[in-house]
């Protein structure tokens, strides 16, 4: 064992300061500030992209040419545990029960619908075999087929929630499947046999006449969209005598309010007199918030009831994927329903679905420059991020396209200029005083809204499903 005999080390006296200490120095000095940050704002593109049209008076009225309304919305149920019943009223979206109000004959009829739980390949309906009942579908994915010409299987459509298929066969006797229907999924159907139909309709005098007038409604005098044909002839020689014809109009358009959003910003006066240098605190204040509103005014473009594009979309240009996430198919589906598409609009998420399912088949989306940036496009069509389109529990989401301003009888947003004490095109700051708590108010309004003119001017993916990865 070996002990060591050297001296224990001592430590070191600390050494005076011998110059100031940056700690203390920095109180002296002037810092170097950014202006305040925000994670709330986004690139907007749609606020970017779509035209603005001046709206006097706050109106925009939307004049078309006279369309038969058939009945083609969807249908809503109500879920009592694991019992499905369709809501009466709803019913007046089948093309014959259309502006039928006779609440108690309805109430019958959707007792009449019977419950049917289905599985995953489940077939419903067989090409060419009789129908004889309609299918109200209250959750799950039907998928439609017929046969090509050349004997191979074709894809028709795919229904979702709130479709339905067989309403012909309600009235005809010889009615017959012109697809087959099968379930892609488990899910939950409700089904009205023609049997329960006639005899509810046996017993109701004011639904016969109601069917009556269906039966006789013009439509041979519609167009393949469902407007007034505008009567005309070609391809005749002679003194051939010449229809009549003119262009009619819906009786009752459309109009669109512009709607608010507003918000009272409070700055103390406290703040603005003493701390107002280097940045102008009530300036930075005002800019954060005309940010927020901003985003909400994008939030509402897509989502409000009134006249958000995803609830204003018309049923004949919703469409289901085929399998699930959004595939190259998908894309061109939405694309070929419309000419003269200007983007698609997604969320950033179901962007990057997208690209998993372009990688996977060995493709690569194209890249378009809009206003000096770079972004991914198909066909040729921007594929522009929104944050705002809202991603479900199940995590699906919606993919919009569409065709924009006047000219083009696209979307187009709605607002108004000129406002008293406008800060910028369409939004307002209004000095309201200061209280008696020395605090300054500025009312902070913006007007707004967003218009489809025609129907096929804005299409939707529907239940896009954004969380597979492909093997």
């Amino acid at each position: 064992m070996t002990i060591d005999s050297r001296p224990e080390a001592r430590p070191e006296p600390p050494r005076p300061q011998s110059a100031l200490g940056t700690a203390a120095a920095r109180n002296l000095a002037t810092t170097t500030k950014s202006a305040p940050q925000m994670q709330e704002i986004s690139a907007r593109w749609l606020l970017r992209m779509l035209p603005w049209v001046e709206t006097r008076g706050g109106v925009y009225r939307v004049n078309r040419r006279l369309t038969y309304t058939v009945g083609d919305g969807r249908v809503d149920f109500i879920q009592d545990g694991a019992r499905v019943r369709v809501i009466p009223r709803e019913l007046g979206e089948l093309a014959l029960l259309r502006g039928f109000d006779d609440d108690g004959v309805l109430a019958a009829l959707a007792g009449r619908c019977e419950q049917r739980d289905v599985r995953a390949g489940e077939t419903l309906a067989v090409r060419g075999e009789p129908a004889d009942r309609l299918y109200l579908i209250a959750h799950g994915r039907i998928s439609q087929t017929s046969v090509g010409g050349y004997g191979d299987e074709l894809a028709l459509d795919v229904l979702g929630d709130g479709d339905r298929f067989g309403d012909h066969a309600l009235l005809d006797e010889d009615a017959r499947w012109e697809h087959t229907a099968i379930a892609e999924t488990s899910g939950t159907l409700l089904t009205l046999s023609r049997a329960d139909f006639a005899s509810v309709l046996s017993s109701a005098p004011a639904l016969r006449e109601h069917v009556e007038r269906f039966r006789q409604l013009p439509r041979q005098r519609q167009n393949h969209r469902g407007e007034a044909e505008i009567a005309m002839s070609a391809g005749h020689h002679g003194e051939h005598p010449l229809p009549g014809a003119f262009a009619d109009y819906e009786a009752e358009p459309r109009e669109y309010e512009l709607s608010a959003a507003q918000t009272v910003l409070r700055v103390h006066t406290r703040v603005g007199d003493l701390y107002n240098g280097p940045m102008n605190q009530t300036k930075e204040q005002l800019r954060l918030t005309i940010e927020a509103l901003r985003e909400r005014q994008e939030y509402e473009l897509v989502n409000n009831r009134e006249f958000g594009l995803l609830h204003n979309a018309d049923f004949k240009q919703r469409i289901q994927p085929r399998s699930g996430p959004p595939t190259p198919d998908d894309m061109d589906e939405l694309l070929c329903r419309r000419r003269g598409s200007k983007f698609y609009l997604a969320h950033p998420r179901t962007i990057a679905a997208i690209g998993r399912e372009f990688n996977a088949r060995g493709l690569r989306p194209g890249n378009v420059e809009i206003g000096g940036e770079r972004v991914q496009a198909w066909r040729g069509v921007p594929i522009l991020p929104c944050d705002k389109i809202p991603i479900t529990e199940e995590k699906t989401s919606s993919i919009l396209i569409m065709r924009t301003g006047e000219d083009d009888q696209g979307v187009i947003g709605l607002h108004q200029t000129g406002l008293p004490d406008e800060y910028e095109p369409g939004l307002s700051v209004r000095f309201m005083g200061v209280d008696e708590r020395a605090m300054t108010s500025y009312l902070v309004s913006t007007y707004y809204s967003a218009a489809i003119l025609v129907p096929d001017a804005v299409g939707v993916l529907e239940n896009v499903q954004i969380a597979r990865w492909p093997r």
